[in-house]
Protein backbone atom coordinates (compact mmCIF):
# COMPACT_ATOMS: atom_id res chain seq x y z
CA UNK A 1 0.00 0.00 0.00
CA UNK A 2 1.11 3.45 -0.91
CA UNK A 3 1.69 5.95 1.45
CA UNK A 4 -1.20 8.16 0.14
CA UNK A 5 -3.45 5.25 0.43
CA UNK A 6 -2.23 4.62 4.09
CA UNK A 7 -2.66 7.82 4.82
CA UNK A 8 -6.24 8.43 3.93
CA UNK A 9 -7.21 4.88 5.09
CA UNK A 10 -5.97 6.34 7.95
CA UNK A 11 -7.99 9.77 7.47
CA UNK A 12 -11.23 7.75 6.75
CA UNK A 13 -10.86 6.69 10.06
CA UNK A 14 -11.56 8.96 12.78
CA UNK A 15 -7.77 10.94 12.32
CA UNK A 16 -7.37 13.98 10.94
CA UNK A 17 -5.23 15.47 8.13
CA UNK A 18 -2.22 16.03 10.10
CA UNK A 19 -2.24 13.26 11.87
CA UNK A 20 -3.15 11.37 8.99
CA UNK A 21 -0.28 12.67 7.01
CA UNK A 22 2.36 13.11 10.02
CA UNK A 23 1.84 9.45 10.69
CA UNK A 24 2.81 7.58 7.76
CA UNK A 25 6.14 9.35 7.39
CA UNK A 26 7.01 9.31 11.25
CA UNK A 27 8.41 5.50 11.23
CA UNK A 28 10.72 6.33 8.90
CA UNK A 29 12.18 9.86 10.71
CA UNK A 30 12.23 8.53 14.19
CA UNK A 31 8.74 9.47 15.27
CA UNK A 32 6.85 6.43 16.54
CA UNK A 33 2.99 6.46 15.04
CA UNK A 34 1.74 7.36 18.91
CA UNK A 35 3.84 10.07 19.58
CA UNK A 36 2.87 11.28 15.98
CA UNK A 37 -1.03 11.13 16.48
CA UNK A 38 -0.81 12.76 19.51
CA UNK A 39 1.35 15.49 18.28
CA UNK A 40 -0.69 16.04 15.11
CA UNK A 41 -4.38 16.31 16.73
CA UNK A 42 -4.29 20.19 17.17
CA UNK A 43 -3.44 20.47 13.79
CA UNK A 44 -7.01 19.19 12.10
CA UNK A 45 -9.60 21.03 10.88
CA UNK A 46 -7.76 24.76 10.23
CA UNK A 47 -5.77 24.07 13.24
CA UNK A 48 -8.47 23.04 15.82
CA UNK A 49 -11.22 24.17 13.78
CA UNK A 50 -10.12 27.80 14.14
CA UNK A 51 -10.22 28.60 9.67
CA UNK A 52 -6.96 28.50 9.80
CA UNK A 53 -4.34 26.64 7.44
CA UNK A 54 -5.14 22.85 6.21
CA UNK A 55 -4.47 20.15 8.27
CA UNK A 56 -2.66 18.19 5.56
CA UNK A 57 -0.20 21.03 4.89
CA UNK A 58 0.72 21.55 8.76
CA UNK A 59 1.25 17.67 8.94
CA UNK A 60 3.59 17.91 5.68
CA UNK A 61 5.39 20.92 7.30
CA UNK A 62 5.94 18.57 10.67
CA UNK A 63 7.21 16.31 8.06
CA UNK A 64 9.63 18.43 6.42
CA UNK A 65 10.73 19.70 9.94
CA UNK A 66 11.56 16.19 11.33
CA UNK A 67 13.42 15.56 8.41
CA UNK A 68 15.67 18.64 7.44
CA UNK A 69 15.01 20.93 10.64
CA UNK A 70 17.46 22.98 12.58
CA UNK A 71 18.57 21.51 15.96
CA UNK A 72 21.70 23.02 16.76
CA UNK A 73 21.83 26.87 17.72
CA UNK A 74 24.48 27.40 15.39
CA UNK A 75 22.64 25.48 12.00
CA UNK A 76 20.91 28.12 10.33
CA UNK A 77 21.68 26.78 7.15
CA UNK A 78 19.12 23.89 8.16
CA UNK A 79 16.84 26.32 9.35
CA UNK A 80 16.77 28.23 6.07
CA UNK A 81 16.23 24.63 3.72
CA UNK A 82 13.64 23.92 5.95
CA UNK A 83 11.98 27.11 5.45
CA UNK A 84 12.70 26.96 1.07
CA UNK A 85 11.34 23.12 1.06
CA UNK A 86 8.41 24.21 3.37
CA UNK A 87 8.16 27.31 0.55
CA UNK A 88 8.30 25.13 -2.35
CA UNK A 89 5.51 22.03 -0.74
CA UNK A 90 3.20 25.47 -0.13
CA UNK A 91 3.70 26.47 -3.82
CA UNK A 92 3.10 23.06 -5.18
CA UNK A 93 0.30 22.19 -2.98
CA UNK A 94 -1.57 26.07 -3.79
CA UNK A 95 -1.08 24.77 -7.57
CA UNK A 96 -3.28 21.43 -6.98
CA UNK A 97 -5.56 23.18 -4.27
CA UNK A 98 -5.65 27.00 -4.98
CA UNK A 99 -4.95 27.48 -1.37
CA UNK A 100 -3.72 26.23 2.09
CA UNK A 101 -6.61 27.46 3.95
CA UNK A 102 -8.59 25.02 5.22
CA UNK A 103 -12.20 27.23 5.01
CA UNK A 104 -11.33 27.90 1.24
CA UNK A 105 -10.48 24.50 0.49
CA UNK A 106 -13.49 23.28 1.71
CA UNK A 107 -16.29 26.50 1.53
CA UNK A 108 -17.26 26.61 5.05
CA UNK A 109 -15.89 27.86 7.90
CA UNK A 110 -15.53 25.15 10.52
CA UNK A 111 -15.33 27.69 13.58
CA UNK A 112 -19.13 28.21 12.81
CA UNK A 113 -20.84 25.20 14.50
CA UNK A 114 -24.01 24.92 11.47
CA UNK A 115 -21.02 25.18 9.05
CA UNK A 116 -19.15 22.02 11.15
CA UNK A 117 -22.60 20.31 11.03
CA UNK A 118 -23.29 20.97 6.76
CA UNK A 119 -19.23 20.04 6.28
CA UNK A 120 -20.92 16.98 7.85
CA UNK A 121 -23.85 16.56 6.33
CA UNK A 122 -22.34 17.12 2.86
CA UNK A 123 -19.68 14.40 3.29
CA UNK A 124 -17.26 17.46 2.52
CA UNK A 125 -14.20 16.09 4.32
CA UNK A 126 -14.55 12.97 2.50
CA UNK A 127 -14.95 14.35 -0.97
CA UNK A 128 -12.21 17.56 -0.52
CA UNK A 129 -9.82 16.47 2.48
CA UNK A 130 -9.15 13.28 0.90
CA UNK A 131 -8.05 15.22 -1.79
CA UNK A 132 -5.94 17.32 0.39
CA UNK A 133 -4.53 14.29 2.23
CA UNK A 134 -3.54 12.69 -0.75
CA UNK A 135 -2.01 15.57 -2.66
CA UNK A 136 0.10 16.49 0.64
CA UNK A 137 1.84 12.75 0.90
CA UNK A 138 2.57 12.69 -3.11
CA UNK A 139 3.96 16.47 -3.21
CA UNK A 140 5.53 15.05 0.40
CA UNK A 141 7.35 12.27 -1.49
CA UNK A 142 8.50 13.79 -4.06
CA UNK A 143 10.38 16.53 -2.44
CA UNK A 144 11.89 14.45 0.23
CA UNK A 145 13.65 12.16 -2.90
CA UNK A 146 14.44 14.83 -4.40
CA UNK A 147 16.48 16.32 -1.11
CA UNK A 148 17.85 12.87 -0.64
CA UNK A 149 19.55 13.30 -4.14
Amino acid sequence: MSKAEEAIRSFSGNYNCAQSVLSVFSPELGLDRKTSLKVATPFGGGIAHMDELCGAVTGALMVLGLRHGMFKDEDLAAKERTYALCQEFAVKFKSRNSSLKCTQLIGLNLSIPEDYEEAKEEDVFNQVCTKSVRDAVEILEELLEQSNS
